[in-house]
């Protein structure tokens, strides 16, 4: 970037005379243009430096006010005038405009062509920008080697800090420190400081094209950092921040930073799709282990061998946590969002929970954006553990995890059992009124058969099954009610019935007649003994 400031303290415009405060005279230049007509601030381009005889000034200066406003409006890096011509001096009030406009204004002597000028400036910022422009290829063409060479992201990054001479940081979606350059050895303060200083003064970074701000030191004065996304991904980008942009050395261009964040988003790319193959082999093998584990008569299969590869290991207790991630409702439809959410949510887990789980490995479900966790061996509390690391997800990135928990079983060859009552979980907790992080599969029992039918159903079959035994009222039925149904949980036997209700044992064979002629049925038939067992449960909460 060349300023007026710059163009001045060449040797060769050594004669031109800087009349307005130095101070305005830091504009970027990046053309020049020759023109003797008051309203050429249509015609030219942003930060141009516009040389004139003003000549069509010379009766009335007070005319280049104009001029100036409009050259300000328009974004021009300055003004030269030639005097010696057409007016013999430029007069103090238009210098003094200028220097109220913030605007610099440049003395021409007579003895310089404006052609000759415009050449010699034109020549000398494109041969920086020609500079600049191959210096960014250079910079594309090594990165890109790394690439294909398969250098590590760190690599890439201490490379490229070393190569700019400034602190380079880049940053993932969840606005962690993935890499950092070797600058941060010699400080007494981490990357992550920094970062936590650029997320307390701009907290939206990470979603920004690009931008600069102003942070504090250790020392607490401020100085500025640039930031660059990093686009992987499109909903949530890496940013590649550098600290103290301003000291990065000739010929480093801005363009030469966008090519080294463009060669770096193609191998955080290249990663994630190298990833995400060895996903689907897991989801595979997954799959095939769950649908063989279900079908009957199935031989035993060495899964513990052939899952080794995707984290299987030997174990007393094996448990299958069944996870989803809930999108926020304005990016229901957008298909690329809800799986850039997922692939984060399943990242998050991946590198969160082996620090807090032993022999943890993730899974994705096939056809879905949702995966399995496989716990191995037996933890206490994997419901505080899985709160903890969705609620810190939340809080980064308002990605919500909910977690279906199913049963723990002590053979591999049960993890189909425990994944089904894992996906149960998870679909009964999506029916609650309020839905909560976590949800353990409940073991369910004969009344679950009849969930889905009406109170009335229900009453029907008890009273067509129990007769009077239903829902009785009188002391000697309610009594009676009692001793069938511990004469039917102890298996029909007469001394253990007895024993529990304190009675004598003719007493327990009068009893179970009665219930007998009650019923009109055989109660020790198997049959009639299910239906009784059902209609007691079923009828047992009206008689508390």
């Amino acid at each position: 970037m060349r300023t007026i400031l710059d163009l001045l303290q060449i040797p060769r415009f050594s004669d031109l005379i800087l009349l307005t405060n130095p101070d305005y005279a830091n504009l970027q230049v990046d053309s020049i243009e020759i023109s003797e007509t008051p309203d050429i601030s249509f015609y030219i381009p942003e930060k141009t430096f516009l040389l004139t005889t003003a000549m069509i000034y010379r009766e009335d200066q007070s005319k280049i006010f104009e001029l100036i406003d409009s050259l300000q409006e328009k974004n021009a890096a300055g003004l030269g005038i030639k005097v010696g011509r057409f007016i013999d001096e430029i007069e103090q009030q238009v210098i003094d405009y200028a220097n109220e406009k913030q605007f610099p204004i440049v003395q021409i002597p007579i003895s310089i062509p404006l052609g000759s000028l415009l050449h010699q400036m034109l020549n000398l910022l494109w041969d920086k920008q020609t500079e600049q422009l191959n210096y960014a290829l250079d910079i594309q063409r090594r990165f890109s080697n790394m690439l294909v060479n398969d250098v590590s992201i760190a690599r890439f990054i201490s490379d490229f800090g070393r190569l700019i001479n400034t602190p380079v940081i880049l940053v993932d979606p969840y606005q962690r420190v993935h890499a950092a350059s070797k600058h941060f050895s010699k400080t007494t303060k981490p990357a992550e400081y920094y970062i936590d200083q650029l997320k307390l003064e701009d907290p939206n970074f990470v979603n920004k094209k690009e931008g600069s701000t102003l942070i504090k030191d250790l020392d607490q004065k401020t100085f500025l950092v640039s930031y660059f996304s990093v686009e992987p991904n499109h909903y949530f980008p890496h940013s590649l921040v550098i600290l103290n942009p301003e000291k990065i050395p000739y010929p480093v261009s801005n363009f030469a930073l966008e090519q080294a964040a463009l060669v770096l988003s193609f191998m955080l790319y290249k990663n994630q799709k190298i990833q995400e193959s060895y996903d689907v082999l897991k989801t595979d093998f997954l799959t095939r282990m769950i649908e063989i584990q279900q079908a009957p008569n199935q031989e035993p299969r060495d899964w513990l061998d052939s899952g080794a590869t995707y984290g299987l290991v030997k174990a007393r207790h094996y448990r299958i946590v069944y996870v989803a991630c809930q999108q926020k409702e304005q990016h229901y439809s957008k298909i690329r969002y809800q799986e850039e959410v997922s692939q984060l949510g399943f990242n998050w887990l991946s590198d969160k929970l082996e620090h807090h789980i032993k022999d943890v490995t993730l899974f994705k479900v096939k056809d879905t954006a949702h995966y399995v966790i496989l716990v191995q061996h037996k933890q206490e509390n994997p419901e505080n553990i899985l709160t903890a690391v969705a609620t810190d997800l939340f809080d980064r990135l308002e990605i919500q995890l909910r977690f279906g928990i199913g049963t723990i079983y002590d053979a591999i060859d049960d993890i189909a059992k425990s994944y089904i009552e894992a996906k149960t979980a998870f679909e009964e907790m999506q029916l609650l009124s309020t839905v909560p992080l976590t949800y353990q599969y409940q073991q369910k029992g004969m009344r679950s058969l009849f969930e889905k039918m009406g109170p009335s159903d229900i009453t029907y079959f008890c009273e067509i099954t129990l007769k009077d035994l239903a829902y009785p009222k009188e002391a000697s039925l309610i009594e009676l009610r009692k001793t069938l149904k511990y004469y039917l949980d102890f298996h029909c036997e007469i001394a253990r019935t007895a024993k529990a209700l304190f009675v004598h044992r003719n007493t327990i064979k009068y009893r179970i007649d009665q219930c007998n002629e009650i019923i009109g049925k055989n109660i020790h038939d198997s049959g009639v003994s299910l239906d009784l067992r059902l209609a007691l449960e079923l009828s047992e909460e009206d008689n508390l």
